[in-house]
């Protein structure tokens, strides 16, 4: 499935969250959905766990 039919059906998903539920609703379903991006990056392995907790070492903070 093409990036463009994700983000089509991705759209039509948040638009009948946000009309028939309202703003609320609309937030939700768009919070999960970044929840489920992240997820299944996660398992494709494109992401790791340590990248959320690793902590910065000091030479890589900016100046």
């Amino acid at each position: 499935m093409s990036m463009a039919v994700v983000g089509l059906l991705a759209g039509m998903g948040l638009g009948f969250a946000g009309y028939f539920g309202g703003f609320g609703a609309f937030l939700l379903v768009a919070a999960l959905g970044a929840v489920g991006f992240v997820v299944g990056r996660f398992l494709e392995g494109d992401i790791e766990a340590g990248d959320f907790f690793r902590s910065r070492e000091r030479g890589d903070r900016p100046r």
